[in-house]
């Protein structure tokens, strides 16, 4: 296998690992980036190539949150189903956060199975991602800007209930409409707007992502091997992008929930008009 396609395959995996969790989009970063770098595979591969890779993002972050998100087990109970018997292991706590979380999926999950080809058609393009990096860009300094010196109202996961679940899943949906939006993005806007903190807002998108991105994966994978095959080598590039974004991705999340303690989301904002700014310069001159 040509060493230029595997050394592209890592670039890929870098770029999915940091972009999934930053609010700065990860799908704008990928079309942008393969408009520069393009991998020498099938447009049908590359289609199910940017969804599947997702799937190392999602890996770190179960291991990083195994003990927040894994319903079983006594240890750390701190809301059994039921003092004795098998309602004893039930982590009561976490499956109400589940369900929570599948609220939130419901808008962006229905638009997704009914709209997928025809949103990729008309919006998967630099255009798109590069009005939505700079409008969600000036949204995150507005926000920060409004809140600042505001207490949260809602500072833990637990405080989240259906009717607020479900309107974050609304803001999910709008990434899900328009690339360069961000998921993460869309969902820490909405979450900061409702009264969220940052640091449970930042949680909740990450657990949020665990159905959202694997459903996601299952479909275009799915689909791609019903239509399709894998040509010479394109296993082999999936696979190291999804190994690449998985170790990436360990380092990019604790990073940000370290960050965000001490500092607002308003440096990812500039980060997304500059950027935004950029990747509409270099459509106009042809670059792209």
């Amino acid at each position: 296998m040509d060493i230029i396609e595997i050394i592209k395959a890592v670039l890929f995996g870098i770029v999915e690992g940091i972009t999934e969790w930053l609010p700065i989009s990860s799908t704008g970063h990928m079309i942008l980036l393969n408009e520069v770098i393009k991998l020498k595979v099938s447009e049908e591969f590359y289609s199910m190539f940017e969804v599947v890779i997702q799937l190392g993002a999602i890996l770190a972050v179960v291991i990083l949150f195994w003990s927040q998100i894994w319903p079983f087990g006594k240890k750390n109970n701190k809301e059994p189903y039921a003092k004795t018997g098998i309602g004893a292991w039930v982590k009561w706590d976490i499956f109400k956060l589940w369900f929570h979380i599948l609220v939130s999926c419901v808008p962006a999950a229905i638009i997704g199975i009914l709209f997928d080809e025809i949103l990729e058609k008309w919006f998967y393009n630099y255009q798109t991602v590069a009005i939505m990096l700079i409008l969600f860009g000036i949204a995150f300094i507005v926000i920060e800007n409004k809140h600042h010196g505001k207490e949260a109202s809602v500072k833990a996961l637990e405080q989240i209930d259906y009717k607020l679940a479900f309107w974050i899943g609304m803001f999910q949906l709008i990434a899900a409409i328009f690339p360069g939006t961000s998921r993460s993005g869309a969902t820490i806007v909405g979450a900061l707007l409702l009264g969220v903190s940052r640091t449970v807002a930042a949680e909740y998108t990450f657990f949020l992502a665990i159905p959202v991105m694997f459903g996601a994966s299952l479909l275009k994978g799915a689909k791609f091997l019903m239509e399709s095959s894998l040509a010479q080598g394109e296993g082999i590039i999936l696979l190291i992008g999804m190994v690449v974004a998985f170790a990436v991705s360990l380092f990019v999340i604790k990073f940000l929930m370290g960050y965000i303690k001490k500092h607002d989301f308003k440096v990812f904002g500039w980060y997304r008009i500059v950027l935004g700014a950029l990747v509409l310069i270099c459509g106009l001159a042809g670059v792209l």
